[in-house]
């Protein structure tokens, strides 16, 4: 993942995005919603920490399963490393949902 800002890149993280059988969205996407602490209600309760939602029930978020970050692991989700994820959450917040722009890109 690259975050960029004012057309300069802050960061570069490897992440995590959907499995065989499951899906990443493409394209470019506004904030939909954020959540500090979320579980999932589709996933057995799953923790997503700093999860920002940006297509239907897509999201951004922490994961806490750290060896299979770099390739794809996810329902389709995009999994952060969890400092990463609480990161990208307080810039979010500190630019604003409506200054914030995700592009999902293979």
């Amino acid at each position: 993942m690259e975050v960029i800002v004012d057309g300069q890149t802050r960061y570069s993280w490897p992440v995590s995005t959907a499995r065989k059988g499951y899906r990443t969205p493409t394209g470019s996407y506004g904030v939909e919603r954020m959540h500090r602490r979320y579980f999932s209600r589709k996933y057995d309760n799953a923790p997503m920490p700093y999860a920002i939602f940006f297509h239907r029930g897509w999201a951004i978020h922490g994961t806490g399963d750290l060896r299979r970050l770099g390739r794809p692991a996810s329902h389709g989700c995009v999994r952060l490393h969890p400092n990463n994820a609480a990161a990208l959450f307080a810039l979010v917040k500190d630019y604003g949902r409506d200054n914030t722009r995700i592009v999902v890109t293979r």
